[in-house]
């Protein structure tokens, strides 16, 4: 049960809205998160979308790259489309060593979603299910073949998001599709990670560790915010800063062998989150849990 620490790079720079660290230079956020003593980083906007570039950049910080996000529009589009369209990103994850891809589908508006009230995101029917989950299935099997799996996001503002899509989404597709088990997105859609978790950890391929400030999340879920605006309103933060309790997650994770990535994935405004402090405080917080949990944490060389 060895699993690295990881990071996300949004923590310095948010790529939905540039004005939360969109001055800070690459270099600034790779160099940080070496220090703060991550084995590895996903994808950010300011990256090198180049292997050739980017594996020098990478290497000369000591970083791996763990995974990246893709905007997925494979509700809307056909198997065949959507993999075409996935090809250079998935090229770019397998030349680099990352064994997945952050998938969340982005059909039918998901960037306008995230800027509207939580209320208002779209939906699939359940008529849809079955036919959505024999796509996603395929899409993923491609994806395997490749060399890179899916690892499925559920997320806000997205048409899986709540916990009983997460289920559906689990219940009509095959064990080629991953799931992204993130704690943040679950509570703040309503839903209790601990009983998802338990649910579906055969299928849990990546660990997204966003903690949350519940007066927050509970006001967000009150006043029908935004997605992007609880997080203007700093609903998120790193493990060990907020209400999540990691150990009750991660102990039967680590359980049932689970390897891989954990990720601290926490977007919240740099200037009133200073990005290294903050990065700092939750891969301790997060390696402490880890160990604690009965994981075995590949912990990165310093010298």
């Amino acid at each position: 049960m060895t699993v690295k620490i990881g990071i996300n790079p949004i923590t310095w720079s948010n790529d939905d809205v540039p004005a939360l660290g969109g001055d800070t230079p690459l270099e600034t956020c790779l160099s940080e998160t070496a220090q703060a003593g991550y084995r590895g980083t996903e994808l950010g906007g300011k990256f090198p979308r180049k292997s050739a570039e980017l594996a020098p950049i990478l290497s000369s910080h000591g970083l791996e790259l763990v995974s990246g996000w893709y905007d997925g529009r494979i509700f809307d589009s056909t198997v065949d489309e959507e993999f075409a369209a996935i090809t250079p990103h998935l090229t770019l994850l397998r030349d680099l060593g990352a064994k997945l891809v952050v998938y969340a589908d982005t059909s039918r508006g998901r960037h306008d979603a995230i800027f509207a009230p939580i209320s208002q995101r779209p939906r699939i029917f359940n008529g849809q299910w079955r036919d959505y989950g024999e796509k996603v299935t395929r899409l993923a099997e491609r994806m395997a073949a490749f060399g890179v799996g899916m690892a499925f996001h559920h997320h806000m503002g997205t048409i899986v998001e709540t916990d009983e899509e997460v289920d559906q989404l689990m219940a009509t597709t095959g064990k080629s599709v991953g799931l992204l088990f993130d704690t943040g997105h679950c509570l703040f859609s309503g839903g209790d990670p601990q009983a998802l978790l338990q649910r579906h950890l055969d299928r849990i391929v990546h660990f997204h560790c966003k903690d949350v400030r519940r007066p927050v999340l509970d006001r967000a879920r009150r006043e029908d915010m935004s997605f992007m605006a609880a997080v203007m309103e700093g609903i998120f933060t790193v493990p060990g800063d907020g209400s999540v309790d990691f150990l009750s997650l991660l102990t039967p994770l680590a359980a049932r062998g689970y390897e891989g990535w954990i990720v601290v994935e926490a977007e919240q405004d740099p200037a009133k989150a200073h990005p290294l402090t903050y990065a700092t405080k939750g891969y301790a917080s997060l390696l402490a849990t880890a160990c604690k949990a009965g994981f075995d944490v590949a912990i990165r060389d310093r010298a």
